[in-house]
């Protein structure tokens, strides 16, 4: 004849460690789905899909400019937090495409080939961005094709001073693989920025 008692308690201890499994369990989800070394804030884009990269004192002192490149070679320049223009009081009230022979802001660049792209060196002005008190040239920092200018610009100066390192950036410059790697070495990388503002 068969002994229930030991069926019900060997059910009993099943269903106890079975139930200490499922708690083991619920302790540990939180720690799975919520690492501990998350950062408070999700990186920006800008972080995720750009090196950032710093040209200080471009050309002239003070004149700061930041160079964000991605993974396909395209080079973003603006102007860092640190360029003198952000100095003035007022802000940055006006911006110019329109420099030398050229206006930059009316080129249309089409197709695979980038027709109608500028060509332009490190040293070519892109825009002149003015203050109330005095106005700057805004460099290329890099040599390579000119593909777009933030025309947006033209009409809403003030994102410079709101947003420069997202909507209030200058221009996208698409440099060939080996006039990036002669400039390279001449910038800063993103700490080594930040250690030489900090002085």
């Amino acid at each position: 004849m068969k002994d229930h008692s030991v069926d019900d308690t060997k059910n009993l201890e099943h269903e106890q460690e079975q139930e200490q499994q499922n708690q083991k369990e619920e302790e540990e989800l939180p720690r799975i789905l919520v690492p501990d070394d998350l950062p408070l804030t999700p990186p920006s884009a800008v972080q995720s899909n750009f090196v950032s990269y710093f040209a200080p004192d471009f050309m002239k002192e003070g004149h700061d400019h930041y160079i964000y490149r991605h993974a396909n070679g395209l080079c973003v320049i603006g102007l860092a937090s640190t360029h003198v223009a952000f100095k003035d009081k007022s802000g940055i009230t006006a911006v110019d495409f329109n420099v030398g022979k050229s206006d930059r802001s009316g080129i249309k660049v089409t197709g695979k080939r980038k027709k109608n792209a500028q060509h332009l060196d490190s040293n070519s002005a892109l825009c002149k961005v003015g203050t109330n008190d005095a106005s700057y040239i805004v460099r290329c920092c890099v040599k390579g094709s000119l593909l777009e200018v933030n025309d947006r610009l033209i009409k809403q100066p003030g994102l410079l001073n709101s947003s420069a390192e997202r909507e209030g950036y200058i221009a996208i410059i698409m440099p060939r693989p080996a006039d990036w790697l002669k400039v390279k070495g001449s910038l800063l990388g993103l700490e080594e920025y930040k250690k030489l503002r900090e002085c």
